[in-house]
């Protein structure tokens, strides 16, 4: 495995400008966040612009024209060249809308990554048709039209219902190359029902699909080899040595005249050469095992198709976007680099879980942008809140609470865990994260929570350290035994930052085990060639 791959937390506008030089990578696939189910008087409504700029939080997708939209477009726009004439022209059709904000957030993250793409690169937009239009345009301002190579579409379900329209069952990809010497390498998908259906209609005994192959060499260019096979004297595709192999096997099978024709098999077949409509690659459901539960999660097999096609082993693979990291697990399995990038928190946190529990050891990476002194961790608790506590529940592997500001009851994050035989049934860990003073009063709070919610222990991590008053009444809570591991552990604890940081955790049965609060991804395994077999030795 490679081992110079690097996880970004920030603004990926932010983390290009700053650490990813100039034609330093193979292939850029980006899913940038965008909310296709609002309507289009939505999308569309003028905004007068003196909205505050949102803050972008995990998996949502909060493009908004605001005061820093309108200031990123009249940057883009006096930098001049086609990219500003094409976003003058969006102004004029579009107006200050929410479909304007995210064309123009995406415009100068679309001019680093032609920036950062190497000669031979390509960039692969995953969008879907309430916006693909209009990055097209875009993609065609930044990357030139010329070297536009594929719109494709990605039939992500068998049906949907939609009042008052066709069903909306597809996503688009758009698919360029940073020149004519970029790589692509032949990729295959499986064939479609009806070709199977229609030319693989044969069956073995077992029930193996096959199709006849002609053997003849006539009307061929180039030689053949002239014998007789069984009576029939031709001028045949292999030598008699392989035709004698072929009839061993079982792959010849022979008309009523006679003639020997060969058996190709479906099961053996590389499929169709890469077409521009990928209707054979599932959207994740709730029965696959790859799907870890995350907004948004694209399959991996999508991703391997696209890494496949326009990169070779040792590339380098970037996500501007990289969400929940099925780049970054696609671009580690097939032996690639990747870099990944994402503004939350929480997204990093998850990414990592997913990487330790796909490849375990056998992975290297660096995270960069993560606190990496008590000081950082303060300047990111004044900065942002959200991604303070975030982080620090990361640092414990416990989940943030989903729910409005406000409205989490004193939970800031639930750990879960099994530690009975079987499973049993599901025990919890409650957290309350405080960034700033601390007092007997949050302990006395969290106590009275931990019994609200039926949980097993609770958790306070703070900045500051904790009184003796506090650590007395946390005391006072008393002890959860787990029967299982024949232990007690405190009910109510208190973590500070500085203990997460020098590695010190939860005092709970041992969570390599038994922690469940994240649905752990699948052990890696190789990926075998799908080549077929060699047939014609």
């Amino acid at each position: 495995m490679y081992n110079d791959s690097v996880l970004y937390y920030g603004d990926n506008l932010e983390v290009l400008r700053l650490h990813v030089k100039d034609e330093s990578v193979d292939l850029v696939y980006l899913d940038p966040p965008f909310n296709s189910n609002q309507t289009y008087n939505v999308l569309f409504a003028e905004k007068n612009g003196s909205a505050s700029a949102a803050q972008i939080k995990a998996f949502k997708d909060t493009w908004h024209w605001d005061l820093q939209a309108a200031e990123t477009y009249e940057q883009v726009v006096e930098a001049g060249g086609a990219v500003s004439e094409s976003m003058q022209a969006f102004r004029r059709l579009l107006g200050s809308s929410d479909m304007m904000a995210y064309i123009t957030m995406m415009a100068p993250r679309l001019k680093e990554l032609r920036r950062v793409l190497k000669p031979t690169g390509s960039i692969y937009l995953h969008c879907d048709p309430t916006a693909s239009h209009y990055l097209k345009l875009l993609m065609d301002a930044v990357f030139g039209p010329r070297n536009f190579r594929n719109e494709i579409v990605w039939k992500r379900t068998s049906g949907h219902s939609d009042a008052k329209r066709c069903g909306r069952i597809h996503d688009i990809i758009l698919f360029y190359a940073m020149s004519d010497a970029s790589v692509w390498n032949r990729t295959y998908q499986s064939y479609d029902r009806d070709y199977a259906d229609h030319y693989y209609r044969h069956k073995d005994e077992d029930g193996r699909r096959w199709m006849s192959d002609n053997l003849s060499a006539a009307g061929l260019t180039g030689r053949g080899y002239e014998y007789e096979w069984k009576g029939v004297q031709r001028v045949w595709r292999c030598p008699i040595a392989t035709m004698e192999r072929l009839d061993r096997e079982g792959r010849l099978y022979y008309t009523k005249t006679g003639l020997p024709r060969l058996k190709r098999y479906l099961d053996e077949a590389k499929g169709m050469p890469l077409q521009d409509v990928w209707y054979d690659i599932q959207a994740l459901r709730s029965w696959h095992v790859e799907r870890l539960g995350y907004p948004t999660q694209k399959p991996e097999s999508l991703l391997e198709r696209i890494i496949n096609a326009s990169t070779v082993e040792g590339d380098v693979v970037l996500d501007p976007f990289c969400g929940c990291g099925t780049t970054i697990a696609a671009a580690q399995r097939l032996n690639r680099k990747w870099i990944g990038i994402d503004i939350t928190h929480l997204a990093v946190t998850l990414i990592k879980y997913r990487l330790r529990d796909t490849f375990d050891s056998k992975i290297r990476y660096e995270v960069i942008g993560e606190p990496a002194s008590i000081s950082g961790a303060m300047a990111l608790a004044k900065e942002d809140p959200y991604q303070f506590q975030w982080w620090a529940l990361g640092l414990v592997g416990a989940r943030p609470v989903e729910e409005k500001k406000g409205a989490d009851k004193g939970i800031d994050g639930r750990l879960y865990f099994h530690d009975e035989p079987k499973g049993g049934r599901t025990k919890q860990i409650i957290f309350s994260v405080k960034a700033g003073q601390v007092a007997v009063s949050h302990i006395r709070d969290l106590r009275g929570v931990i019994e609200r919610e039926d949980a097993q222990m609770g958790v306070l991590i703070t900045m500051l350290l904790p009184t003796k008053g506090m650590t007395d009444e946390a005391l006072s809570a008393g002890f959860y035994e787990s029967s299982t591991w024949q232990k007690r552990y405190p009910r109510l604890q208190i973590l500070t930052v500085e203990d997460l940081m020098q590695g010190k955790g939860v005092d709970c049965p041992p969570l390599r085990l038994t922690n469940v609060t994240f649905k752990r991804a699948p052990k890696a395994v190789s990926l075998q060639s799908d080549n077929n077999s060699k047939l014609f030795d």
